[in-house]
């Protein structure tokens, strides 16, 4: 009457050893999927591609953002995931704060003014550009919304992204 199966107790001991693995696997998972970079670098390609200026704004869902000539790079709960940008050269425009240039006069263009209310001549423009995609472009605080902007200031054409 008080006998063990022994086959019953091994059958035991292999479901509870399954049931630790599956729940360690579940733990394991990301709790939502990586960000869309590819939806990003789509975006800023279609707007940098133009040969007019074009103005597009692409909501992120992400905790951080790298963003260089070449490669947009996001990163939240669900990891990190990167998407090259095949366009012309972007200019990335920093958001503002701590370690940041003064100098926010293409922030403002990003924004929506135009170039020469910001800067005196397409050669300053261009050299603003220029000095913004040789600034380190390290991890930064991601926004709800990216901006891109296509903008045409004499015979300078600059692709702003911020």
């Amino acid at each position: 009457m008080f006998e063990t199966h022994l086959d019953a107790t091994y059958a035991w001991i292999g479901l509870a050893a399954v049931s630790v693995a599956t729940a360690g696997v579940a733990a394991a998972l990301p709790a939502s999927p990586p960000p869309d970079a590819a939806g990003v670098a789509h975006t800023i390609d279609s707007v940098a591609d133009g040969n007019h200026p074009a103005t597009a704004e692409h909501g992120l869902a992400a905790d951080r953002i790298r963003l260089t000539e070449r490669v947009v790079a996001l990163d939240g709960g669900g990891g990190t995931a990167r998407a090259a940008l095949h366009a012309p050269r972007i200019t990335p425009v920093p958001s503002g704060g701590r370690g940041t240039s003064r100098d926010d006069r293409l922030r403002r263009v990003l924004d929506g003014v135009p170039p020469d209310s910001a800067f005196d001549d397409p050669a300053s423009f261009e050299s603003a550009a220029e000095r913004a995609r040789t600034t380190d472009r390290g991890w930064r605080s991601a926004p709800d919304r990216l901006t891109v902007r296509r903008v045409h200031y004499g015979g300078v054409h600059v692709t702003l992204v911020g």
